[in-house]
């Protein structure tokens, strides 16, 4: 079926994290702007996923739930399959409600309070938290920024594997928000590193069906099979679908061990590990039954992208797009308007009223950027970039 993502959703009184007047308000201290911020998308859901939703509510009866079924972990690896090329052992996969409660529980499972790990700021602040909450120590390789683009920094990184605390490295990939997709090469270049010096990756990739026209998503998995054992891979069909209310994820453990480990760890938190209902069904139908609709709406994302980079060259020549390759989050430079922070955040919400994500919340390297979600309708888009143009050009 064809889908209009131009229409525009009330989703007031859905107590949408996004648009709800309350949340923004104890959230940014103002309900009075648009929000572009959080990761989550304004358009319809898959038709398949609406419809198996309407049938699991007939049923009438919303008890505890299990994921372990041939439905839904076939589902899951199929898809790693049918659109990544991996192939997998459904006796890999773990549920987890999200994939940052699950980054936590890795961190408690595979690393002892006092030893390190490897984050590569700006990133999604989360991960800061998962470490530093469960007393572990925090190392920041920075990526490298040059001509409007981000590289890894290779030596630094080296410098802190050998680090003999240092046990674990969190990769983002593609990267949020920075919009990178990592080549194969820099990828395996990372991973030698973690195998020589007997580092564990934890591998976010929950943005990875969500790639521009023109880049290749490498799964860090499938580069070798050194690198499959040392890696546990972070899935979920919640960005790829818009279905991230549903809380479900998939963390894919291919080690043996590893995996008993991690889920000795689960085990102790069964009530907060068990799957949601809803999130099953969604699950299934989006894997199965949803590669339509994600194929029109990146080609809706890539247009959106394409008027926000000739709106900024065309009328904002002191802010910097940065190229994305992938995700549906825009990166933007706005360093040169000449305003601190503190400024920045400011005047985006008290005077162009938009409510963005400061760039600092995504650590070193953040200062003076502000990241936009994209994925919503081109009018909502341009009524955002209206608003910071009419007052930045005092009309």
């Amino acid at each position: 079926m064809k889908y209009d993502f131009d229409r525009i959703i009330d989703r007031s009184g859905t107590n949408s994290v996004k648009w709800d007047k309350d949340f923004l308000k104890e959230h940014f201290k103002t309900d009075d702007v648009l929000p572009l911020w959080v990761a989550d998308m304004d358009f319809q859901c898959p038709q398949p996923v609406i419809d198996a939703l309407k049938k699991r509510a007939s049923q009438e009866i919303y008890g505890y739930s299990w994921y372990k079924t041939p439905t839904y972990l076939n589902a899951v690896s199929n898809w790693m399959k049918r659109r990544h090329g991996w192939e997998i052992d459904n006796e890999w996969i773990i549920f987890s409600p999200g994939i940052v409660p699950a980054i936590y529980m890795l961190v408690q499972t595979f690393t002892n309070v006092g030893e390190k790990v490897i984050v590569q700021p700006p990133v999604y602040y989360p991960f800061f938290s998962a470490i530093e909450n469960n007393g572990r120590v925090l190392l920041a390789n920075q990526l490298h920024y040059e001509n409007q683009r981000y590289t890894f920094d290779f030596d630094d990184f080296e410098v802190k594997a050998k680090d003999p605390l240092t046990k674990m490295f969190i990769l983002c990939s593609p990267h949020n928000p920075v919009g990178r997709v990592w080549t194969e090469k820099e990828l395996k270049k990372l991973g030698d590193i973690c195998l020589e010096n007997d580092i564990l990756i934890i591998s976010d990739e929950i943005h990875h069906d969500l790639i521009l026209s023109g880049y290749k998503h490498t799964l860090f998995s499938t580069i070798s099979k050194e690198f499959e054992n040392n890696t546990i891979m972070c899935t979920a069909p919640s960005k790829t679908f818009n279905i991230a209310g549903l809380k479900t994820s998939n963390i894919i453990i291919p080690d043996e061990k590893k995996r008993e480990s991690f889920s000795n760890t689960i085990s102790k938190r069964n009530s907060v590990m068990s799957p949601n209902a809803f999130g099953i069904v969604a699950l299934i139908a989006a894997y199965n039954e949803g590669e339509e609709w994600l194929d029109q709406v990146l080609k809706y994302i890539e247009a959106n992208f394409e008027f926000l980079k000739n709106f900024i060259k065309e009328n904002l020549p002191n802010i910097d797009f940065i190229d994305p390759e992938g995700t549906y989050l825009a990166w933007l430079d706005c360093n040169r308007l000449g305003m601190d922070d503190e400024k920045l955040s400011d005047f985006m919400l008290t005077k162009a009223k938009v409510a963005l994500d400061d760039g600092k919340i995504f650590g070193p390297g953040g200062e003076g950027f502000e990241r936009i979600n994209v994925g919503c309708p081109q009018s909502i888009l341009k009524e955002c970039m209206n608003r910071i143009f009419n007052v930045l050009c005092g009309t």
